[in-house]
């Protein structure tokens, strides 16, 4: 029996790589000459680049950047094959360098949070040699609309004054002039393929600033004021470009760095776990496959909407392979469950726990759920 095993992360708990590895260790356990493939996936956002590295046998690397706040941090980045290209592709995730996990919330932080390591992390790979990205937009603590970003790969975003405007997104208000005279010209011989799965603009009352700034810290008058100066960004963006791109959906995306994306780099937008299905190759894998168990920290009806488990089982079914799914928390219906793909879906927990146990208990409550799978499958 062959089986692949294809989960996302369990947020909090465990990374991707680490739920496979569960997973493969209870079902051999159960079922004597059992073959397992580890396939760890992501949807793009936080995890994306440990799942890619680990299963393109890539390399997990690390910069250091300036944080979201303006600190000195070491960012994670993975360099994977990429065809015929010595280099490789390099995966960023905006996360790792400008992310909400990296600094706690508060009044304000939304105002002043910047992109730029994200961007440090782009100018480092170039430096590597590589032309080819992946990049992740979840996740992020920053509302700048890219500015740091750009600003890291040779853009001078300048005042009425010709000075530089500090970091964040409440300074664009004061934006007069983008001078790109310094763009880094090694981009224009890359190509971004960027994971987003949110379809916001950049502005409004769907944009960037009034959907996510609350999440970042950001009081109402704050999302206001950061909406105008993204307005103020976008307004002169454009007209240095020449292209009209925010409104397009996922211009909001990681409080505008998607806009910034579109405005400046050659790329093409995705929804991510169909980014990482096509990366990994994962249709040819599926060869001789009798079970795909896939899963992730929390089984919902959201699942159905781009999440990695809904994907693994689209192109598994379509290769003809039943798919069970494993979840730390799931409130899926059987009909949801159906329509997704999943012949079955299992709890990992036990009983009545809370969360903090069910976290530190994960590993080994996957491996119990993985045994009592495999005692099901066993010929």
């Amino acid at each position: 029996m062959k089986v692949l095993i294809a989960p996302d992360s369990f947020k909090q708990s465990l990374s991707a790589p680490e739920v496979a590895a569960s997973i493969a260790v209870g079902l051999q356990r159960a079922i004597a000459g059992v073959q397992t493939v580890c396939l760890p996936v992501a949807d793009g956002g936080e995890g994306t680049t440990e799942a890619l590295v680990h299963s393109t046998k890539g390399q997990l690397l690390s910069h250091t950047v300036m944080g979201p706040l303006g600190e000195t941090m070491g960012a994670l980045w993975g360099r994977i094959p990429a065809g015929d290209k010595i280099d490789g592709c390099a995966v960023i995730e905006v996360a790792a360098a400008s992310g909400i996990d990296k600094i706690s919330p508060s009044e304000g932080n939304a105002l002043t949070a910047t992109s730029r390591g994200t961007g440090e992390l782009i100018a480092h790979a170039l430096d590597q040699g590589v032309r080819e990205f992946i990049v992740g937009l979840g996740g992020s603590a920053c509302n700048d609309a890219g500015a740091g970003l750009l600003s890291a790969l040779g853009v001078r975003l300048l005042d009425a004054e010709g000075q530089m405007l500090a970091e964040g997104g409440a300074a664009l208000a004061r934006l007069d002039c983008i001078d790109t005279s310094g763009l880094d010209p090694r981009l224009a011989q890359c190509c971004f393929r960027v994971a987003c799965d949110v379809t916001n603009p950049l502005l409004g009352d769907q944009g960037a600033s009034a959907i996510f700034g609350p999440q970042k810290g950001a009081s109402p008058q704050q999302v206001q004021e950061l909406d105008f100066a993204l307005k103020q960004f976008a307004d002169i963006s454009e007209a240095t470009t020449g292209k009209q791109d925010r409104l397009n959906p996922g211009a909001g995306a990681a409080g505008g760095v998607g806009f910034a994306l579109m405005q400046y780099l050659p790329c093409e937008f995705g929804p991510g776990i169909e980014l990482v299905l096509d990366t990994i190759d994962f249709a040819s894998q599926l060869s001789e496959v009798d079970w795909v168990i896939t899963g992730e920290g929390k089984l919902d009806e959201q699942s159905q909407y781009g999440k990695a488990p809904m994907g693994v089982a689209q192109l598994s079914n379509a290769a003809g392979v039943p798919v069970i799914a494993v979840a730390g928390s799931m409130t899926a219906s059987p009909e949801q469950l159906q329509l997704m793909g999943v012949k079955a879906a299992f709890s990992v927990v036990e009983g009545p726990v809370d969360l903090p146990t069910a976290l530190l208990n994960a590993s080994q409550n996957l491996q119990q759920t993985a045994y009592n799978i495999g005692r099901l499958l066993a010929p």
